[in-house]
């Protein structure tokens, strides 16, 4: 993708706040203070957060932080699922200082999740949260992104006429991108990751 079709996706979220919203959650995701192995991602049991893990794996690898590489804490892991695959909601009773509980709900979370989430900021991990307008998660959360559905996206910003709602799904890649904009990253390396973001979502461009 060139540096055009980059510089126009910058423009819209420009006008859209996004841009804004999601550089300031990569941030804090990015110094949350976790060593590398301490960012818990959870979701929720219908929707567990693949793609987003995806994401910050990729993410991890492309900008050289180690700790950006998160463990997928899963509902139910299969019997026999290799090791990275086999991290259930046990882990979060253990979660605590110097780690990151990362919460990925666009639908309500239940109430056991919401008392792990709780125990484990008590026992001082952090807690970030990407949920869909959930009170009582946000108000665990030391830093939370909303996404809720249709064109108004919360009190203060409504998207522009005729752009599609805004999606889980794109905001995941932009948190991603953005966790890993640290102050010494080469503008280049941005612009790649963004086309490629761009790529992602709308398809290669035909020759």
């Amino acid at each position: 993708m060139d540096a055009a079709s980059v510089k126009a996706l910058r423009e819209l979220l420009s006008s859209t706040g996004w841009g804004d919203r999601t550089r300031r959650f990569g941030r804090s995701l990015r110094e949350a203070g976790h060593e590398p192995g301490g960012l818990l991602l959870v979701g929720t049991p219908d929707e567990e957060p693949w793609h987003l893990t995806a994401h910050l794996d990729e993410e991890s690898r492309w900008s050289g932080m180690p700790s950006l590489a998160p463990t997928l804490v899963r509902w139910q892991p299969p019997a026999g699922a290799p090791a990275h695959l086999a991290v259930g909601l046990d882990r979060l009773e253990h979660a605590g200082k110097g780690e990151t509980v990362f919460v990925v709900a666009p639908d309500v979370p239940p109430a056991s999740l919401l008392e792990r989430v709780s125990d484990a900021r008590h026992d001082g991990a952090v807690i970030l949260t990407l949920d869909g307008g959930d009170r009582e998660l946000e108000s665990l959360a030391h830093d939370a992104l909303v996404v809720p559905g249709g064109h108004r996206t919360d009190a203060g910003m409504i998207l522009p006429e005729g752009l599609p709602p805004v999606s889980f799904d794109l905001v995941s890649h932009l948190v991603s991108v953005s966790a890993g904009e640290g102050p010494s990253q080469l503008r280049r390396g941005v612009r790649a990751r963004l086309a490629q973001l761009l790529d992602t979502l709308s398809g290669p461009r035909e020759s």
